[in-house]
């Protein structure tokens, strides 16, 4: 079997016949100089909004959060208050989990999870608004309790160690495992990988573990980044990415485009490709980066530069 996920292979498909996004090289460069010049600095893992006590009870914690961590766009939008923060997006989901967890609930709970019910999963994510997709979360989460317990004995860290603590395997197993995290699409009748949400729980039990024990996982440098909306909206912000004009302007007008089509997947095939460039331009400069290192810097340069950056593409999805 290859030590590949065929994710870049799949997307490099995508990106040499694409007809509504383009990479410019040249901005690439430019970029990559002033990361560099700034200094490149990996974000943390973020313990505050974050459950993790070290044991198997934080792997299935992140199995749970990794299965929800989509969509979080839709307005008006939903937001909870956690220690007196009030919070939106992916924190908001962290959090919420992590308070369930605190206040007792049985989250962690394969069990529980497979018969877990509307109501139930309405107030975990209480708030202001509703969470979006809510009925598509819950069958998410009663997937992940139903298939845990049928083929892992309950545990997240099972299906770690059935894929022999490889990075590559895990995100298979993930993705073949569970309808939800089989993250591919067509592309003018080829296949095209993804598997961003299996990859980021791969990612997440590396850093929060620290890169030992149940995040002690070999292959970490063949992960990609993770084709979201902000890494894309990123990249055009800089230059890095070109949209063509019918695109361009769906996407400034917050036109939603249908999920698997022509302009989403060349978005996201071409986000992929694009941040591999980077990388290797980076290691050109001295500056040697896994995927999911620059992954994490350009979601938090998403966060922080709100000025001047142009809107995401819209599209509503469970994959990211």
């Amino acid at each position: 079997m290859s030590d590949s996920l065929d994710v870049l292979e799949t997307c490099r498909f995508v990106v040499g016949r694409s007809e509504n996004v383009c990479i410019d090289q040249e901005a690439v460069e430019k970029f990559c100089r002033k990361l560099v010049g700034q200094g490149i600095e990996v974000p943390a893992w973020d313990f505050r909004h974050h459950f993790f006590d070290g044991t198997e009870r934080t792997a299935n914690y992140l199995l749970v959060l990794d299965g929800l961590n989509f969509c979080f766009w839709v307005e008006p939008r939903w937001e909870i208050e956690y220690e007196g923060e009030k919070l939106r997006g992916y924190f908001a989901l962290a959090s919420s989990l992590k308070r369930t967890v605190e206040e007792g609930f049985p989250i962690l709970e394969a069990e529980h999870l497979r018969k877990i019910s509307l109501s139930e999963l309405r107030h975990i994510f209480r708030g202001r608004e509703e969470i979006p997709l809510l009925e598509e979360r819950l069958n998410i989460v009663r997937e992940i309790g139903e298939v845990l317990t049928r083929r892992y004995g309950g545990q997240a860290c099972s299906l770690v160690k059935k894929a022999r603590k490889r990075a590559v395997d895990l995100v298979r197993r993930l993705a073949g495992d569970f309808s939800s995290f089989w993250d591919e699409a067509s592309y003018r009748g080829h296949a095209v990988r993804f598997y961003k949400r299996a990859q980021i729980f791969v990612a997440d039990l590396y850093w929060s573990f620290g890169g030992e024990g149940w995040g002690d996982l070999a292959g970490m440098e063949t992960l990609t980044v993770f084709a979201d909306y902000k890494l894309p909206q990123v990249l055009r912000h800089v230059g890095v990415l070109k949209y063509g004009p019918d695109l361009a302007k769906k996407v400034d007008e917050g036109v939603l485009l249908p999920a698997g089509g022509a302009e989403e997947v060349e978005i996201r095939a071409n986000t992929v490709w694009a941040a591999d460039l980077i990388s290797r331009s980076l290691e050109g400069m001295g500056v040697s980066l896994r995927a999911f290192e620059l992954d994490s810097i350009l979601w938090n340069m998403g966060r922080r530069e709100k000025l001047g950056v142009k809107p995401h593409h819209r599209v509503l999805t469970a994959f990211y």
